[in-house]
């Protein structure tokens, strides 16, 4: 029988393979007539009267674009996309020729953007696009690929703002703690073709979008940063946040320009009827893959939530509560008053995290109707924070594992003599991009054995945390066993985690 271990990595590499971008794509769009050619994307036909064009920003997009340009044909005019620097090679080695371009392609691709940070490369792509839309009439189509990590290949300061000084910005409010949703809205006030910027210069052609998305509720408006859907915030948000981090005092005058001369309330919402925006692809459908791969394999599956978010430890503890709730319904003790306090420590921290469309009360219920001869997989998607206090390597998928671990070592600790029966655990958190944080891990899995393996070997899993230096731990620790590297995956949904248990 195959290990819990082994288990956990098929799920998550079966969720990571059906976002996979070429196959999705190819499942979202086709192109139908010859007379009078369609685009239909899911259902909904698009006419291509004239030319068809394609501009496409952001990590996953090589491949989409490549699997695009199969699926139009001789209709594609010309295209543009801007990549994460280094990416066509990346792929090259790593034998991933089916995500690359054909030789004689009529799509530029531009790369830039290093390190995920916006500078002279991308801004070149950004405006090779920003000149494309603005050339298109009402006859054109204009297929827009997007997929995370697009806000860094899309930066177009309204002038007189510099590149660099959007930057300094956007570092200092990261530095301060500023959420990935805040970095965006300042980003997208201070941008031209964010926040449907690029939809309105390419009017009245007709934009069509394919999405693969990266953020927390799929919101249009947010994945790199909604280039083609109507922004739902305003200057006043942007000056809020500002505000709240105390940056108002120290803004470059441009910026302080820019922002005094912007209307302070929304203006009347423009007419995007010419767009459509339509998600191919996001946390959502890479676990609901993982759920029917795990219901395979003989497991009772709950999806917690595809929006976890909060900060890591925070998180972590989460998890634990729940895993020991389910251990104790494995013990027989799902009903009674240790069972009781678990609960009830589980809704307080639901009630403070505010994960977005979490029902926690629903969701214990499920988990109670489960019973105990089954094993149980819960599976979670979404992106925690990690709030860095140490100068030690890792990511925030490592550091989660790390934390569930001593967290449930813990737990043990406190319980050896009430709890009869034991459990086994295995618990896998991992980036679906195949990387987590400046490391070449995606992610890490934990048990509850651990923390007293690592004291074996001399680790003190604590002091590793404190640093912020989970990548060395899991590489120093077993040799290296419990890091889960993929590769780069071409693709982008944020991370996975799968917490897999059963009796023993």
């Amino acid at each position: 029988s195959m290990s819990l271990r082994e288990h956990a990595l098929s799920l998550f590499r079966s969720a990571v393979g059906t976002v996979q971008p070429a196959p999705m794509l190819k499942r979202a769009v086709k192109l139908q007539g010859d007379r009078c050619p369609q685009l239909v994307v899911k259902g909904q036909a698009f006419p291509v009267k004239r030319d068809l064009y394609l501009v496409g920003f952001g990590k996953a997009v090589l491949g989409m674009a490549a699997a695009a340009e199969e699926v139009l044909g001789d209709h594609l005019i010309r295209g543009i996309i801007s990549v994460p620097l280094g990416i066509q090679e990346s792929l090259q080695r790593a034998g991933m020729q089916e995500m690359l371009l054909k030789p004689h392609s009529k799509i530029q691709v531009i790369e830039g953007a290093k390190n995920n940070l916006p500078d002279s490369e991308a801004l070149k792509g950004a405006v090779a696009i920003q000149e494309l839309a603005e050339g298109l009439t009402a006859d054109d189509l204009l297929l827009v690929l997007i997929s995370g990590g697009g806000s860094a290949l899309l930066p177009a300061p309204i002038p007189p703002i510099l590149l660099e000084e959007k930057e300094k910005l956007t570092k200092m409010l990261a530095s301060r703690g500023a959420a990935i949703q805040e970095l965006n809205i300042v980003r997208k006030t201070l941008s031209l073709l964010k926040g449907g910027g690029l939809a309105r210069l390419a009017y009245p052609a007709q934009v069509v979008s394919l999405i693969l998305s990266d953020v927390i509720g799929d919101h249009l408006d947010i994945i790199a940063s909604g280039p083609t859907a109507a922004s739902s915030h305003s200057v006043q948000d942007c000056l809020q946040i500002l505000t709240k981090y105390n940056l108002l005092l120290n803004l470059p005058k441009s910026v302080e320009t820019v922002l005094s001369s912007s209307p302070s309330k929304p203006t009347a919402p423009e007419d995007y009827s010419h767009v459509c925006n339509i998600i191919i692809g996001s946390n959502t459908l890479a676990l609901d893959e993982a759920k029917h791969q795990a219901e395979g394999l003989g497991y009772a599956t709950l999806i917690l939530s595809t929006a976890i978010c909060g900060e890591v430890s925070r998180i972590a503890t989460l998890y634990c509560q729940l895993i020991r709730l389910v251990c104790l319904g494995f013990a027989g003790l799902g009903e009674g008053p240790l069972s009781d306090k678990v609960r009830g420590n589980l809704l307080q921290l639901a009630a403070e995290l505010e994960i977005p469309g979490l029902n926690l009360a629903e969701f214990l219920r499920a988990l109670r109707g489960l019973g105990p001869e089954r094993p149980v997989c819960i599976l979670a998607g979404g992106e925690t924070t990690v709030q860095l206090q140490g100068t030690g390597k890792g990511g925030r998928n490592q550091e989660l594992a790390l934390r569930v671990g001593l967290g449930l070592h813990r737990a043990q600790a406190m319980e050896t003599s009430s709890t009869p029966g034991r459990c086994e655990i295995v618990f896998l958190s991992g980036g679906t991009d195949g990387q987590d944080g400046p490391t070449e891990a995606a992610g890490a899995f934990c048990s509850p054995e651990l923390v007293d393996e690592a004291l074996q070997e001399g680790l003190d899993v604590e002091a590793f945390l404190s640093n912020n230096d989970s990548y060395t731990f899991f590489s120093q620790f077993q040799g290296g066993h419990h890091l889960l590297v993929t590769g780069l995956t071409g693709t982008n949904v944020m991370d996975i985690q799968t917490i897999l248990i059963r009796a023993t």
